[in-house]
């Protein structure tokens, strides 16, 4: 626990200072991040921290987290399929392993370990492959029997019961979740005091481009000019990027989650069924927090529907019969932005000055800190660092995909 911490606890009467603060707009920036969730946050964090770039603003139409961000299921992993991936992903880990000594503040990682869970032998098969490539890449992952999983969750049906029984699962320990909120925050705290602006409630409403390159943005609130413009907007990013004239091969489709009511402690591990489309946790607060995969239509839209709680309940009640009884509490939808691939775009665009940072699909959250640390680099340097190359835009007109849907076949 941190000094500050203690001295807070110690003396009641003292108010905490403000994480952020409102500033006056500037007509002029070396940096405008559209977006201000996680990944727009570290962004300007890492720009701030690493490279002395300061004048940046970051410009959220409505409030920070409001996105994605907010919208999540907190699911950290590596357990990725290609070597592009599991590399990327890995280095995520690693920077939120250390988030909470880098902020002096807990964002509540909790490493708890990850189950993906395998009921047919195509199953099987890759998830024992996903293991190797894991391995290969330094990360610890290993395909584990159902007696095992029973060890490690022993509220678990393994039995042949249920219409898919349980043949074994990918087990990847350094997985986790982590409060969402708390990391926007800590993002956004530590850019503030570094200096970057950070404007809730502007919109961006055009991307003004002179003879191929990027001379600023146009908002609810007036034009601001800026050298470098970053699309950090998710599920909204093909019509941002549209605005700059540069087409996205991107597909948005809600995304829907729920919690139960809080319950005692027993899911000390997170359970993911690619065949039932299914995954659960269980906060800190007791809740179950469970997913499906995205929703078969595309769409803006972030209303839940009784379809998705009817069937997510079957498929849970399949693994966890004793959980018959549990109520829902709230269920919500996100937006994701999903590509040919299952794989993100990152880097730069035909258009000098705009850059992308989007198509993060079902998973982007977990990765916000290498992206916005990566992101920064290339930003900073002009140049597209090598743990970001797999990801370029032309990626598609070169038929050199990176495909993840093997380790991407449910929404978390």
């Amino acid at each position: 626990m941190s000094i500050k911490l203690i001295k807070q606890g110690l003396n009641s009467k003292e108010a905490p200072a403000p994480m952020w603060t409102a500033k006056e707009m500037k007509d002029s920036y070396d940096v405008v991040i559209i977006g201000g969730g996680a990944h727009g946050l570290a962004c300007a964090y890492y720009l701030a921290k690493n490279y002395g770039i300061t004048n940046v603003a970051i410009m959220e139409k409505r409030y920070i987290g409001s996105g994605g961000s907010g919208r999540n299921t907190t699911i950290i992993r590596s357990n990725y399929l290609t070597p592009e991936g599991v590399a990327f992903y890995n280095e995520s880990v690693k920077l939120y392993e250390q988030m909470s000594v880098e902020f002096d503040y807990n964002v509540m990682f909790s490493q708890r370990g990850h189950f993906t869970l395998a009921h047919n032998d195509s199953s099987v098969r890759i998830m024992r492959r996903r293991a190797e490539v894991n391995q290969i890449q330094g990360v610890d992952s290993r395909f584990i029997t159902p007696q095992e999983i029973k060890e490690l969750c022993p509220a678990i049906d393994i039995s042949d019961h249920p219409r898919y029984p349980i043949l074994g699962a990918l087990y990847h320990p350094p997985g986790g979740i982590i409060r969402h909120d708390a990391v926007v925050w800590g993002y956004a705290h530590h850019a503030d005091r570094m200096g970057v602006h950070i404007h809730q409630l502007t919109e961006v409403q055009d991307i003004l481009v002179d003879n191929g390159k990027v001379t600023g943005v146009q908002t609810n609130r007036g034009k601001v000019n800026a050298g470098v413009v970053l699309n950090a907007t998710a599920g909204w990013c093909s019509t941002i990027s549209d605005m700059a004239g540069v087409k996205m091969p991107v597909t948005t489709f809600p995304l829907q989650a729920c919690v139960s009511e809080p319950l005692k402690a027993f899911l000390d591990v997170i359970i993911v069924s690619g065949s039932l489309h299914v995954y659960v946790s269980q906060s800190d607060r007791g809740e179950l927090v469970m997913g499906a995969s995205v929703d078969p239509f595309a769409s803006y839209s972030v209303k839940g529907g009784i379809g998705f709680t009817e069937g997510l309940a079957g498929h849970i009640l399949e693994m966890f019969p004793s959980l018959s009884n549990v109520r829902i509490l709230r269920q919500w939808a996100g937006l994701c932005d999903m590509t040919p691939d299952y794989s993100p775009i990152m880097g730069f665009t035909p258009v000098e000055g705009f850059v992308v940072d989007v198509g993060w699909g079902t998973y982007g959250f977990k990765a916000s800190p290498v992206s916005g640390k990566r992101m920064a680099e290339l930003i900073a340097t002009n140049k597209t660092p090598d743990l970001l190359a797999p990801f370029a835009l032309d990626r598609f007109e070169r038929f050199d995909l990176v495909g993840e849907k093997g380790a991407a076949s449910v929404g978390h």
